[in-house]
């Protein structure tokens, strides 16, 4: 129907709306090669969570985005195991070629319980009774139907950086929750979903998937790395409360990419401000004024679309 549409009036603009399969679907695809657009609706963002009626982010990240789920006055753990079966009778099964229901569903559900940690596909097919293979066929279908965001390392091949290992991120922060058992949320796991809330503020509102993190092999790393062509790196890291945040990790990234700008978000900032750490400079800003922050460093570059290193 939208390839006769497109072919007969091609002046009319149609929305279709779908899973996040629909995207996924090779003759979806076929057909319509250059003559659509991708609209990716995440989970809600803080002006959607203004229009429904702003909560505290204890809620948000118990509940997700879902709004649903985020209207609900507490978590819908039925709601959570429906939703997922729902996803693979009609996400998975309907346009991926899958059959072992069992399997795929066990690794969706242990990816998720360590979800924004280093991917091991190694681990995954041994507690899923898989090949490797397999896993990175399962992880491939979860990208695509953006049920996760893999986020590959920054590099430029330096013999002391991480260059293969992705770390791999749930959608929501609700199913995180659900599937590590998290009923009351301490400051160490407000942290970790703080840093799955700042990732779908960014893709929420650029609609880009290529965000990177960096990692060298002692141990120094940083949440979120942005690169434009022919622009430095933007760094970004993700801290609950600004007292939480050790400038060594950015010293260390500026000691192989010294320009730049740094950014540190966090929950308990009420102003931007800067600091000098050591000649590195960082800027302290709420989650509100990242994206526009990030944005108009990219606009500066040309409106060039952010990349990095081709591992």
């Amino acid at each position: 129907l939208l390839k006769i549409a497109a072919d007969y009036h091609p002046k009319t603009h149609i929305v279709a709306t779908g899973s996040s399969s629909l995207g996924a679907s090779r003759r979806f695809r076929d057909t319509l090669t250059d003559r659509k657009r991708d609209l990716w609706l995440t989970p809600m963002l803080l002006q959607d969570e203004h229009e429904f009626g702003t909560r505290d982010l204890d809620h948000r990240f118990r509940c997700g985005g879902l709004p649903p789920f985020y209207l609900s006055s507490s978590p819908p753990e039925h709601g959570f195991q429906e939703w997922i079966d729902s996803f693979w009778a009609r996400d998975i099964q309907e346009h991926f070629r899958l059959r072992q229901r069992s399997s795929f569903l066990r690794f969706l559900e242990l990816l998720f319980a360590v979800s924004g940690g280093i991917f091991e596909a190694t681990r995954f097919a041994a507690q899923c009774e898989i090949s490797r293979n397999i896993v990175n066929e399962y992880l491939q279908v979860l990208e695509e139907t953006m049920v996760v965001t893999v986020v590959r390392p920054f590099s430029t091949r330096r013999t002391t950086e991480v260059v293969a290992a992705p770390k791999v991120y749930a959608f929501d922060t609700g199913f995180v929750c659900h599937f590590k058992g998290w009923s009351r949320l301490h400051d160490e796991d407000r942290g970790t979903l703080w840093e799955h809330y700042v990732l779908n503020e960014y893709l929420g509102n650029t609609g880009s998937r290529r965000v990177f993190y960096w990692r060298d092999r002692r141990g120094h790393e940083i949440d979120f790395v942005f690169a434009a062509p022919n622009r430095p790196p933007v760094t970004v890291e993700c801290k609950w409360r600004t007292e939480g945040f050790n400038p060594r990790n950015v010293r260390a990234f500026r000691t192989h990419y010294p320009d730049g700008s740094n950014y540190v978000v966090t929950t308990d900032v009420e102003r931007t401000e800067v600091r000098d750490y050591d000649g590195v400079s960082v800027r302290f800003v709420a989650l509100s004024e990242l994206v526009p922050s990030i944005t108009a460093e990219h606009e500066e570059s040309g409106g060039a679309n952010w990349s990095a290193s081709d591992e």
